[in-house]
C-alpha cells in the first residue's frame, strides 16, 4: 500500500514559490505497476523522491508498509571523492547489508553497470552517463517490493536500455515498479494503470492508456508553418 495523505511541496523560485503539489490525497492502485505523465515541471521527478525518501514535503506524508527503492539512475547522492565501490560499500551499509551479500551486491553492481575499471576510481571523474549506470546498477542489485524509474532508460546505448527493460521485466515477477518517462511505448510496455500530475493535483486512471490519452491531449497543438498556412489560402 502507498498512500498520500494532504501532501503539499513547493519551491522558492524567484519569481515567487511555486506549488507542485497541494492537499494531494491519493491511494496507489495495489499490485499494479504505475506509470506517471504530466508536462515538465508538474513535479513527477520530486514525488518520486518524497516517495524515495530522498526530498521531504511542506506539509504531509506518503505511508506505506511497502520497502520502496530510491529513484533509479539517481546519481546526485554519490560522494565524488570516493570510488564507485566504496558508494556502494557505503549504501549497503546503510540498508544493513554487509558480509557476504554485500560482496554479491558489489559484483552484481559492477557486472551491470560496465563501467570497467572505474568501479575504482573516484565517482567525480565518471561521466553523467557512467554515474547513472552505477546508480541503475546500485537500485536493481538491492532487493525492493517497489522499485522507482525516472527516465533512467534513456541512459547509454542500445544494448545498456536493452539490459535495463530485461531486468526490469525481470524484477516485476516479483516487485511493482513506478516509472516516469517520456515515451509512451515504454510505459504501454511496463506499466498498468496510469497517473496524470496536472496543476497541483493527481488523478489515478483505470489503465495507462487513459493517462496517456489524457496527458496527449493536454499537450499544446504545434502552429502550423507559414508555408502550409500561405498553401490554404492559394486554395
Amino acid at each position: 500500500m502507498i498512500k498520500l495523505e494532504n501532501l503539499t511541496k513547493s519551491y522558492r523560485t524567484p519569481n515567487g514559490r511555486k506549488v507542485l503539489f497541494r492537499n494531494v490525497n491519493s491511494t496507489f492502485p495495489e499490485g499494479k505497476n504505475i506509470g506517471i505523465l504530466g508536462r515538465n515541471g508538474a513535479g513527477k521527478s520530486t514525488l518520486l523522491r518524497i516517495m524515495g525518501g530522498i526530498d521531504y514535503p511542506d506539509s504531509g506524508r506518503v505511508v506505506t508498509d511497502r520497502r520502496i527503492s530510491w529513484p533509479m539512475g539517481l546519481s546526485g547522492g554519490f560522494q565524488g571523492s570516493l570510488t564507485g565501490r566504496d558508494n556502494v560499500a557505503f549504501v549497503c551499509g546503510i540498508h544493513g547489508i554487509w558480509g557476504e551479500e554485500q560482496r554479491k551486491v558489489m559484483d552484481r553492481v559492477q557486472d551491470f553497470a560496465e563501467i570497467g575499471d572505474y568501479f575504482d576510481a573516484p565517482v567525480k571523474s565518471y561521466s553523467s552517463g557512467m554515474r547513472s549506470r552505477l546508480a541503475f546498477g546500485l537500485s536493481i542489485a538491492v532487493d525492493f517490493d517497489t522499485y522507482l524509474v525516472d527516465e533512467v532508460m534513456s541512459v547509454g546505448d542500445a544494448h545498456f536500455k536493452r539490459k535495463c527493460e530485461e531486468i526490469i521485466a525481470e524484477k516485476r515477477k516479483t516487485s511493482t515498479f513506478i516509472i516516469v518517462a517520456h515515451a509512451m511505448p515504454l510505459l504501454r510496455k511496463n506499466c498498468d494503470v496510469g497517473i496524470y500530475l496536472d496543476a497541483g493535483q493527481l488523478t489515478v486512471f483505470d489503465t495507462v492508456d487513459d493517462a496517456i490519452e489524457k496527458y496527449q491531449g493536454e499537450q499544446p497543438r504545434p502552429k502550423p508553418k507559414a508555408g502550409n498556412a500561405n498553401k490554404a489560402l492559394k486554395v
